[in-house]
């Protein structure tokens, strides 16, 4: 089963958006770095459309540097962008973003023309910690391990003409790729009730044996990971770390809880779990998918013009003699 979570204070922050953007200067997306495609948000791009771009790879410390590098190259190749790579709590760091703003919109600043920002991202990506950070530790943003911390638009002056405007973190109505709906979950970008904890651990899993098996040896001392499952990992999990059910059983749903604890710390070490070739093949696949979708839809919809309607055409055999 798919993953999906866009709550009703989403729809306020989309609207929300669409009407501060007229006014903005540059728009900050901030991306998790250890899923830079799966946390970019399809709908933000389609609100900004024609705006200077600035990309931040948060939690880099918590991601693969060689994977962070090759999308940032992607991000940067991008008309109208820059991106850069950060901790949020990193202090030097995070004032980079001021000077790459200014970059890309040269002709803004000065008390005439101040510099407007607005910054966007998933649930729980980071955006709050850094918006603190920016301000030098001053508690402007409500943070927290969880989604939907921020639910209203905040404005902060980070300059006499630099205007920073924080918005709650949005994902989008569909995601259509079924990995980053995972992946997200995984994060905590999704709210805790719209996934399922095995299903997600299981998915994450996956590409942890795809890109880093070496980690999950290391962190839960296992043996030799070739030709095992992901299921059959998180049993090793299971069995390492959780209690163990009647007759020896592992305690799946423990074990689950405890690979998505790990991953969200950081206790796996620097992991990135998609690729840029390998978000662009699931893409295309759900493009694919899309389209067979919406072929299917229009045939039915023709199909059903097509049928005669009550009362019209045919031989009722009501005929007058």
């Amino acid at each position: 089963m798919s993953v999906q979570w866009f709550p009703g204070h989403m729809h306020l922050t989309r609207q929300a958006i669409a009407d501060r953007v007229k006014t903005i200067d540059v728009v900050i997306e901030m991306l998790d770095a250890r899923l830079p495609g799966s946390s970019a948000n399809p709908l933000l791009a389609e609100l900004t459309r024609g705006k200077p771009a600035l990309k931040i790879l948060n939690k880099q410390d918590l991601a693969d540097p060689q994977q962070t590098a090759a999308w940032l190259a992607h991000y940067q190749a991008q008309a109208g962008t820059r991106a850069l790579a950060l901790d949020a709590s990193d202090t030097a760091p995070a004032r980079r973003l001021i000077a790459a703003c200014r970059e890309l919109a040269p002709l803004r600043g000065g008390m005439v023309k101040p510099m407007r920002v607005l910054i966007c991202g998933i649930p729980n990506v980071g955006k709050s910690t850094l918006v603190n950070t920016l301000r030098g530790g001053k508690r402007a943003a409500k943070t927290g391990d969880e989604a939907g911390i921020t639910k209203v638009e905040q404005r902060i002056v980070l300059a006499d003409d630099f205007y920073l405007f924080d918005t709650p973190g949005m994902l989008w109505p569909r995601i259509a790729i079924e990995a980053s709906g995972y992946l997200l979950a995984a994060s905590g970008a999704v709210g805790r009730n719209a996934y399922d904890d095995e299903e997600v651990a299981l998915a994450l899993l996956v590409q942890m044996l795809r890109h880093h098996a070496d980690r999950l040896q290391a962190r839960y001392k296992l043996g030799d990971l070739a030709g095992l499952s992901d299921e059959a990992v998180l049993a090793e999990i299971g069995r390492k770390r959780a209690p163990l059910l009647p007759g020896g059983r592992p305690h799946m749903q423990k074990a689950a809880e405890i690979a998505i604890h790990d991953f969200r710390s950081g206790a796996w070490g620097p992991v990135t779990l998609e690729t840029l070739e390998e978000f662009k093949q699931w893409e295309a696949q759900a493009k694919l998918l899309d389209a067979e979708r919406e072929a299917r839809r229009a045939a039915r919809s023709h199909k059903k013009k097509k049928l005669p309607q009550r009362g019209q055409g045919g031989d009722d055999g009501g005929g007058v003699g």
